[in-house]
């Protein structure tokens, strides 16, 4: 780069009249290097032109970058005398050229527009006086731009001594401007003011805008180091656990585990029924596998996720395929068998199983569980029975909380987990032998049950969660009815099969029983 006085010397001798080299995406200031690839021919002309004599150019910026072909409307009228320093050709016919600022110029009047632009200029003097606010100015500029400096990668280290050596006001604007991240018109602007003073307040703006900048992606920058870090912790810490499971043989454990965390995601439930699993799930990831605590926990999951939040079977409500499948499961009892198909064709009409409860009544041995059966396999639905004789602990029912060893769902859950579906036909055999005592009444826990305005919410102590029984078809049988609770009985519709006499025994035999045989 030549001295300042030599420079000076070059602005002295810069020509009335220029060729210009329109720029499309930059602005070039006094005393900066640019390079230039030139492929137009008609500017590779003002190149050889400008080498043949003074070695000066005028470059200006385009004001549209689009403009394939400018013309004297589509340039700033302020631009740079440019010093040609080195020419390359190359084989495909462009042009390389470094180039170096000499003044700031100004179109007066355009004198040529073939091959090439060219016009008459007039170079601007830069007047101003350096007092205590330039100063000032200088110092609190030169700051702000180390801050940028070593708050972005963008910037390279070496910048800082370029800008410590430069004391002038007006060199230190166009230098800031040079490299600081701006747009073409803001450049410009930059270009087009005279006062060195000034020139410097303008990108002293600049300056704090991209520090404000720089500072933002710096915080973002932080704070994704900071997750990252975090992530890799816990990357870290997971692996030393993996080891030690591993030294401590419970690296089964660690896979189980995360099979259970797939499966609770798999499994179809309420979303309070699924936020309680994965609570469960994160308590029992942190357990010793050989505490207590661990086996309740992880047979807890168990239960969640085998009950059938919302696995139905779908019902078949066909009337006819029901006379057919009770005629030919049972004998006679004609009356007990059009109640029930008129039961079916209610259900049918309302779409619906929800109603009343269907209690058989009669003596041992008359096929009122065989009866439950058939209803099941017209319905297309699981059956499930329960044997409620001699029942007199509540929490049979209603299940034991967690609180204590051993603890189980009741047996409603438990038939509804063995059916596998949450719209079996339920049969609780022999009601009328529950008895109670100072644990509770099981009768009153039933009544909640077998309710089927209440019954969609039903929650069992030890799963703590709602579980609907709306869609469960529920099926009584008794012995006598003077034993069942009048509350519950309330609750239910009383079919009655009479005892068998001899000679519908033996054709019973004769149906039934010899093919068997």
């Amino acid at each position: 780069m030549p001295e300042i006085d030599e420079t000076d010397e070059l602005i002295k001798s810069i020509p009335k009249e220029l060729p210009i080299v329109p720029l499309n995406d930059a602005v070039v200031y006094p005393y900066m290097l640019i390079p230039l690839i030139i492929t137009d021919l008609n500017l590779i002309q003002v190149i050889d032109d400008a080498l043949a004599s003074s070695k000066i150019v005028g470059v200006f910026t385009q004001i549209n970058k689009d403009t394939s072909k400018p013309g004297p409307d589509d340039i700033y009228r302020i631009g740079c005398a440019v010093l040609i320093q080195k020419m390359a050709r190359f084989p495909d016919g462009h042009v390389r050229i470094i180039g170096q600022g000499l003044s700031r110029i100004e179109v007066t009047d355009f004198v040529a527009m073939t091959p090439y632009i060219k016009a008459r200029v007039r170079v601007l003097e830069e007047k101003g006086r350096i007092d205590d606010k330039a100063k000032a100015l200088i110092r609190n500029s030169k700051e702000a731009f180390y801050k940028i400096i070593d708050s972005s990668e963008s910037y390279p280290e070496e910048l800082k001594g370029i800008v410590m050596s430069v004391d002038e006001p007006g060199r230190l604007a166009d230098l800031f401007s040079t490299h600081l991240n701006l747009d073409i018109q803001d450049k410009q602007k930059v270009l087009e003011v005279l006062d060195p003073v000034k020139r410097l307040e303008l990108v002293y703006e600049f300056i704090t805008n991209e520090l404000e900048i720089v500072k933002i992606g710096e915080q973002i920058r932080r704070d994704v180091r900071k997750e990252l870090d975090k992530e890799q912790r816990e990357y870290y810490l997971r692996q030393q656990m993996k080891a030690i499971r591993k030294e401590l043989g419970e690296d089964d454990i660690a896979v189980e585990i995360e099979e259970l965390r797939e499966r609770i995601e798999q499994t179809e439930m309420p979303e309070t029924a699924k936020e309680a699993a994965f609570k469960e799930w994160n308590r029992l990831k942190k357990m010793s596998p050989n505490s207590a605590e661990y086996v309740v926990a992880r047979t807890y999951l168990d239960w969640l996720l085998e009950l059938p939040w919302e696995r139905s079977t779908e019902d078949i409500l066909d009337v006819f395929r029901a006379k057919r499948i009770l005629n030919r499961d049972h004998y006679d009892l004609d009356q007990v068998k059009e109640r029930i198909l008129e039961y079916l064709s209610v259900k049918k009409l309302k779409n619906s199983i929800k109603g009343s409860i269907l209690c058989f009544v009669g003596p041992p041995g008359v096929g009122k569980t065989s009866l439950g059966k058939s209803i099941a396999t017209a319905l297309g639905r699981r059956f499930v029975r329960i044997s409620l004789g001699g029942v007199r602990d509540e929490a049979e029912v209603r299940g034991h909380r967690r609180t204590y060893i051993g603890s189980l769902p009741g047996k409603i859950i438990q038939g509804i987990r063995t059916a596998g579906s949450n719209n079996p036909v339920f049969m609780l055999d022999e009601i009328d032998k529950l008895g109670n005592d100072f644990r509770g009444d099981p009768a009153s826990a039933l009544l909640e049950v077998l309710d089927p305005e209440q019954n969609n919410s039903f929650e069992d102590h030890y799963i703590n969660l709602p579980f609907d029984l709306s869609k469960v078809m529920f099926i009584t049988t008794a012995n006598i009815l003077d034993t069942i609770p009048f509350p519950l009985l309330d609750r239910m519709e009383i079919l009655e099969l009479p005892g068998y006499i001899t000679s519908e025994k033996i054709e019973i035999a004769r149906r039934y029983l010899v093919p068997r045989q």
